[in-house]
């Protein structure tokens, strides 16, 4: 599948902002299974840039606006083409994790900050289900179904600051909550688990030339003898419709755009992502 995205954000302010400073990570990456045709990113008002990968191997546009302004847009857009091949069964047993190929090595991917970590009664039951399944990647998968069925999607009952522990209380979250705790789950029992932002086209019969309202969207990988990805909030693999932007820890490792400014006393955030199929 080929789709060509346009993912539109920036902030308007209630004033003029004197001087911003900010990174975007809107830029889609060419790995297995995704293949960037093209990719620009424009800024207004026209900033200095910088371009760099960063410590995930993100890439990552920073970039300064000197000039008074009273609002910032960033718009990226890109050309994918996708072609995911079906998930590899589970290669790794649990005495494999313990081993420095997996806990030293990707042991960035294991830590419990407050974003991530779980509640208690969800770990006891996390903790079950490690127990029943026979390996890893199947225990990985049961508490990814186990988020989608108990945790609602209910836009704005929470926001991007919104610990795991809170959207868990309340059973309600968006694709970032039930990430974060898939991610809290699987590394309480030792497995490496990453946080994966990008794209959704919403449709699965997605027709050619139509353009649609897309996601900004959160799933979450695994480490099986390889990274093995799974959406919670959709309760599904992904396929030729996710397009993958950046990867890390958590959230905050993969914002798509934040940074400051001096000047105006308060911002507000606008985005917009349209997806359009076009082979």
């Amino acid at each position: 599948m080929q789709l060509r995205i346009v993912h539109t954000t920036g902030f308007e302010y209630d004033g003029l902002a004197l001087a911003s400073y900010n990174q975007a990570r809107m830029t889609p990456q060419t790995s297995p299974g995704q293949i960037v045709v093209h990719t620009r990113l424009q800024v207004s008002p026209t900033p200095w840039t910088y371009d760099y990968r960063d410590y995930f191997g993100n890439d990552v546009t920073a970039f300064e606006v000197l000039d008074p302004h009273e609002s910032m847009t960033v718009t990226a857009v890109s050309t994918v083409h996708t072609d995911r091949p079906p998930a590899s069964l589970p290669a790794l047993g649990w005495e494999d994790l313990a081993t420095p190929e997996v806990a030293d090595r990707w042991t960035e991917y294991l830590a419990l900050p407050p974003l991530v970590a779980p509640p208690e009664d969800l770990v006891t039951r996390v903790r079950q289900i490690a127990e029943a399944a026979g390996t890893p990647g199947e225990a990985a998968r049961e508490v990814c179904s186990l988020v989608h069925a108990e945790v609602n999607y209910v836009p704005g009952a929470t926001d991007a600051a919104t610990p795991a522990v809170d959207a868990w209380s309340q059973r309600a979250g968006v694709c970032q909550d039930m990430a974060h705790l898939v991610l809290g789950c699987l590394r309480t029992l030792g497995i490496p688990a990453r946080y994966v932002s990008g794209y959704l086209h919403p449709q699965a019969d997605a027709r050619i030339g139509e353009t649609v309202q897309g996601e900004s969207h959160a799933w979450v990988e695994w480490w099986d003898d390889g990274w093995h990805g799974f959406d919670p909030t959709n309760d599904l693999e992904p396929g030729d419709r996710w397009v993958v932007i950046a990867t890390g820890r958590d959230y905050l490792d993969v914002r798509p755009l934040h940074g400051i400014y001096s000047g105006a006393a308060t911002s507000s955030m606008f985005v917009r992502v349209d997806v359009t199929r076009i082979a």
